[in-house]
């Protein structure tokens, strides 16, 4: 009798403790399951999935004169019905013992239709060798006021609805005397203006991909930046130390800036991060993703050894041991504040099967950032990355596409023996639940709504829901009276998900 009185005082303790937990308003948002924000618990086989690009189509060589081996650190977007990318051109040429750079950095131009066929336009703008005819959009040097480092920039389209049209194009781009990041203007894309005589942000390394962008959440500019963690300045010259890392500030118009702060992360250890690829996620703004680039010097071993160009990795070693054994690979990070970040230790994007131009540093470095493309073989809309390789190698980079599913970051996934889903208390506008998902042919997801106690409401239980199969990215879930939630809006519920052999990456709430 005690042990059942026992029992029942532990469920009213635990369905107090699921009552007391105040509920989070998601509106009628995208909501992806890429941390532990809605989530309550986990059941049986259920667990979270780290999901992985898929490799496409090379769709630019960087072979021009002003290209080389070693073009990198791209920036990618969609401006109306035009895709645009820049990058920065350079040639590294390795002898015994020596690095030799035939020409400074540039920066490049190329711009597609639909993000998959690209080219690169004869501009006019920036001579190169006694002629004009080629895709620079800047070169190193005197730019008005600023002496730029034309090779250490990122380019974006401002999104702040009060920026002007003449500037609705801009760049963060490193100076360097003095040292620091500064802020261009275009009008067109191609033609770049400063919008200051001096670096705006003056506290970091920046021998990275540094970048700023508006956050229409925060109401605000962000931007982010390569540091190390014990790094030391003397006079003008910076001495790096320690680990690379990311410091990030905010500002309401790109020129006076908040104090910086360095990232934390949940639970991942330090770690060389080369580049970090931060943007508000299109479809849900409030949750900033990151595809920072890992970054591990390993020794000499067999597995060294047998990996592509063993002779050319041998030769960039003696130039700099780093040069012949560090590797590369991407990862993927979120955070909802900008600051503290999520982020998986397992890669985004491995360096994958070994073939020439792979497994090097300099490899998978992810562009700036995902846009949305025709999916392959016309099966609807995915999301095309883009990464390099071939760096180092001869006198051109690859940049090769990726694709993966729209939100297809990160699922709940439940294998054949099932799996279940809690969410936290939920406060949502909205008549309709829609669901991001996957499924085999046998395997289902159904979905109970609850009252934060964990109790089912009236025709919503698991019992009132017919199995949803299929592959959907916003399949209506539908229960004996139909799919009609409108009466719940605005009071808390809980969300429970049973799965079997599927996956789930977003939800919503919605019209």
């Amino acid at each position: 009798m005690r042990a059942v009185l026992s029992l029942v005082a532990a469920a009213t303790v635990f369905s107090a403790s699921l009552a007391a937990e105040p509920p989070i308003d998601i509106g009628s948002r995208w909501e992806l399951l890429v941390d532990d924000y809605l989530i309550a618990r986990l059941g049986g086989g259920a667990r979270q999935v780290l999901h992985h690009p898929v490799p496409r189509e090379v769709v630019l060589v960087f072979d021009a004169p002003w290209e080389g081996s070693g073009c990198n650190y791209v920036s990618v977007f969609q401006d109306g019905h035009r895709y645009r990318m820049y990058y920065h051109g350079w040639q590294l040429t390795v002898t015994p013992g020596k690095l030799i750079h035939p020409h400074q950095l540039v920066t490049c131009y190329a711009e597609s239709r639909d993000g998959i066929q690209w080219t690169k336009p004869d501009l006019g703008l920036v001579e190169f060798r006694g002629s004009k005819k080629n895709n620079i959009v800047l070169d190193t040097g005197r730019l008005g006021p600023l002496d730029i480092d034309a090779g250490h920039i990122a380019v974006f389209r401002d999104e702040n609805p009060a920026c002007p049209a003449d500037a609705r194009i801009k760049a963060v781009v490193l100076t360097r005397k003095p040292h620091g990041l500064a802020v261009l203007a275009s009008p067109d894309g191609l033609r770049f203006r400063p919008m200051t005589d001096k670096p705006v942000i003056t506290q970091g390394a920046f021998d990275s991909q540094n970048l700023a962008f508006w956050d229409p959440t925060l109401g605000a500019y962000r931007a982010y930046w390569r540091i190390f963690t014990a790094g030391v300045t003397t006079g003008e010259v910076w001495k790096p130390q320690g680990v690379r890392a990311i410091r990030t500030a905010t500002s309401k118009d790109l020129f006076t800036w908040s104090d910086p702060v360095d990232l934390t992360y949940a639970d991942s250890p330090p770690e060389h991060l080369y580049t970090n690829a931060i943007k508000p996620y299109y479809r849900a703004p409030h949750l900033l993703l990151g595809f920072p680039t890992r970054y591990v010097e390993r020794p000499w071993s067999p597995s060294m050894e047998a990996l592509p160009e063993r002779e050319h990795r041998k030769l960039r070693w003696s130039v700099q041991p780093r040069f012949g054994t560090a590797l590369t690979e991407g990862l993927f990070m979120t955070s909802r504040d900008g600051r503290h970040f999520r982020r998986w230790g397992e890669a985004f994007l491995r360096p994958g099967p070994e073939r020439p131009g792979t497994w090097q540093y300099g490899q998978q470095y992810l562009a700036w950032h995902l846009v949305e493309t025709a999916a392959f073989e016309g099966t609807g809309r995915e999301l095309s990355l883009y990464a390099t390789e071939s760096y180092w190698i001869g006198h051109a980079t690859k940049l090769r596409r990726y694709t993966l599913r729209i939100d297809g970051f990160v699922s709940i996934q439940a294998p054949w023996s099932g799996g279940a889903l809690v969410t936290r208390p939920l406060l949502f506008r909205g008549n309709k639940l829609l669901l991001n998902f996957s499924t085999s042919a046998a395997g289902g997801i159904r979905v109970e709504i609850q009252n934060p106690q964990g109790q089912p409401l009236p025709g919503f239980a698991l019992e009132d829901c017919p199995e949803i199969f299929g592959d959907s990215l916003e399949r209506p879930v539908v229960w004996k009276s139909g799919e009609n939630v409108g009466k719940l809006a605005g009071q808390p519920v809980r969300l429970r998900f049973e799965l079997r052999d599927a996956d789930l990456y977003a939800l919503r709430f919605a019209e």
